[in-house]
């Protein structure tokens, strides 16, 4: 059989009732298969997409849209941004929404909008998206008030706190002051007396979070805590920032917000004369690509971009298409700790005085007094 081509002949596009007619089904059955409803047995489920792909049959989403009352589209918003956090959590919900079978419509804010995610939002429900992708990662103290009254589609938030109230709001991607308690942790255990921090910009939820988990786990180690140098994220901001850093010998653990501003932070203190992880321990966050191929391979936390993306967008479609239900439970994002060659016990301690006695040991003549 010729595909695409139909039972009828011709060459119309083949119709669910041809795929009942070559699988022995009724048509009532075929849309019970394609909405993914419940009562259809395995056996029939297998013959109705086997004859489905035979045929070449496609499901007509515009005619389902007609008869559920739905778009079966999924709204994003998102900070239009190449970083690699935002940037890859973007393309794990892509990837996730595609498999659903749902369209994706992304909407990107801009930095420094206080009303960029009102204003995606209210495009996203302008265009009848049965529910919405909060990917925003920065606090611009806007107000959610004025579209909270038509949010009536579930909602997604990712990695921040809700901006406004709906009927139903999920949450997914916390955790990352676990992930921030857990690099210290590695470094205290190491032996090091301390861990100075790194820290993003205080405008991004991601940096906040990283900051308390840094901070807790010092607190509750009983161990003093630093003053906070922070960047803006880039490799340029950590290279000023271990420019400082170098300067204080008493510093010899560091856990950066991100790698890239570990990378940059590595390459001062090598400039400087500081050996990693010899003289300073350093910890990045994200895993990127690069981090293992850098000299030294950078220790690091990898988030779980995928696994967020995956568990959020399946409880936000569960929600879509069960609205009556109670939403799915969430599970917290594991930590995976990847220790590479960038960490270690800090160098012993010289004894108090040693080295600072200077020409002390030389006599009028200038030779070394023999010991």
């Amino acid at each position: 059989m010729t595909r695409g081509t139909g039972r009828g002949g011709g060459s119309a596009a083949p119709r669910s009732v041809d795929v009942a007619r070559l699988a022995g089904v009724s048509q009532k059955t075929v849309s019970r298969v394609f909405n993914d409803e419940q009562y259809v047995s395995a056996d029939v489920r297998q013959r109705v997409l086997a004859a489905a792909e035979e045929l070449g049959y496609r499901l007509n989403n515009a005619a389902r849209a007609l008869a559920s009352g739905r778009t079966r589209s999924i709204g994003v918003v998102t900070l239009g941004t190449a970083l690699y956090g935002p940037a890859t959590l973007l393309m794990g919900v892509e990837r996730v929404v595609r498999d659903t079978g749902y369209a994706l419509r992304v909407v990107n804010t801009m930095e420094g909008d206080p009303a960029g995610i009102a204003g995606a939002v209210d495009s996203l429900l302008d265009q009848g998206v049965d529910g919405i992708v909060i990917s925003e990662p920065i606090d611009e103290e806007g107000d959610g008030g004025d579209i909270s009254a038509r949010l009536d589609v579930p909602v997604l938030v990712i990695g921040a706190p809700s901006p406004f109230t709906a009927s139903t709001v999920l949450a997914a991607g916390g955790g990352a002051d676990r992930m921030a308690r857990a690099a210290t942790e590695h470094l205290l255990d190491l032996g090091h007396v301390t861990v100075h921090h790194l820290a993003g910009p205080q405008r991004w939820y991601a940096a906040r979070d990283r900051l308390v988990g840094w901070r807790s786990a010092l607190t509750e180690h009983g161990k003093d805590v630093p003053p906070v140098v922070q960047g803006d994220w880039s490799a340029a901001s950590g290279y000023t920032a271990g420019r400082e850093l170098a300067s204080h010998p008493e510093v010899t653990a560091v856990f950066a917000a991100n790698d890239d501003m570990a990378i940059g932070l590595i390459r001062a203190l090598t400039e400087a004369g500081r050996r990693v992880p010899e003289d300073v321990s350093v910890v990045g966050f994200d895993d990127i690509p690069v981090a293992g191929y850098v000299t030294p391979p950078l220790t690091t936390v990898r988030q779980p971009f995928d696994a967020v993306a995956q568990e959020g967008l399946k409880r936000l479609v569960h929600s879509i298409e069960n609205p009556q239900a109670d939403p799915l439970p969430a599970s917290d994002p594991p930590v995976d700790l990847i220790v590479r060659a960038s960490t270690a016990p800090p160098p012993p301690r010289k004894p108090p005085g040693r080295g600072r006695r200077g020409n002390s040991h030389l006599p009028k003549g200038g030779s070394p007094t023999p010991r």
